[in-house]
């Protein structure tokens, strides 16, 4: 049995991104946080970590970039997961004037919250408000989050599909302490950090356009030792034991303050 931590309650979709990216039986070991799911893997309680890192609608999970700075583990893949929110609770739907969820759910779903003129309370996780909910046993409270979260708790669906965008998804990554092989269709991701020098990211961008090898994701982070100092988390393809992906990161070593190597990994398709 494939033994996965996962950030929140079961029934996350942290959970379903998981059981579908490794599409066998698994065992998913549940955590409050993204540095206790990482900290599992990294003791060898779990084999596998999986992390949300952005979503289509709502952008960049910041927390998980922040925890992949200072972890040890490899990320040996990505998949992006379909988010199907539902509204879920004991009530009818125009009795509901309070709802529950991760406030990255509650930003995908704002057209129907604002609709519906309905009160917002974050949550840690979106299975975790249902969770919250069906304790609570309020008509005019529910939490949004999956049909597998509903099932779970066995609370009644309110009204599903309710995303401001049907295209809504997050992508995910898988960590462990092994590494990925080389294939035909790969992808690395990097952390780094610069001197605040003009054109010194440029520098280091411009050594992949050199090379014709295409960036896929930029991201910044505030480094929260100096301030307006960043890192930059850089995904693009190619496998760091190809050679000409070597010789780019031996550049870029020699142009950064810092850099680390997250991984190499095939790529996944949308969908």
């Amino acid at each position: 049995m494939i033994l996965v931590s996962f950030q929140g309650e079961r029934g996350a979709y942290s959970e379903a991104a998981a059981r579908s990216f490794f599409n066998e039986e698994i065992e998913p070991i549940p955590f409050a946080t993204f540095s206790k799911v990482l900290e599992s893997t990294t003791k060898e309680k779990t084999q596998y970590a999986i992390l949300p890192v952005e979503n289509s609608l709502e952008g960049s999970v910041g927390e998980s970039y922040d925890v992949l700075y200072s972890t040890s583990l490899n990320v040996i893949g990505e998949i992006y997961h379909r988010i199907e929110h539902c509204l879920i609770g004991i009530g009818k739907l125009d009795e509901i004037d309070t709802v529950y969820s991760h406030p990255q759910a509650l930003g995908q779903c704002r057209k129907f919250i604002e609709e519906h003129n309905m009160k917002t309370i974050p949550a840690y996780d979106t299975a975790g408000s249902i969770k919250n909910v069906r304790e609570l046993k309020e008509g005019n409270s529910a939490g949004i989050a999956s049909k597998d979260a509903a099932e779970i708790y066995e609370m009644p669906i309110i009204s599903d599909s309710i995303a401001d965008n049907p295209n809504n998804y997050t992508r995910f990554l898988i960590l462990s302490k092994t590494n990925s092989e080389l294939t035909e269709n790969d992808k690395t991701s990097i952390i780094f950090s610069i001197k605040h020098e003009p054109g010194t990211l440029y520098k280091i961008i411009e050594n992949f356009h050199k090379n014709d090898v295409n960036l896929t994701k930029i991201e910044s982070r505030p480094t929260k030792v100096n301030t307006w100092e960043y890192n930059f988390y850089v995904d693009f393809e190619g496998h760091e034991n190809d050679p000409k992906i070597l010789e780019i990161l031996e550049k870029i070593n020699q142009e950064t303050i810092f850099m680390k190597i997250l991984g190499s990994y095939p790529s996944a398709k949308l969908g």
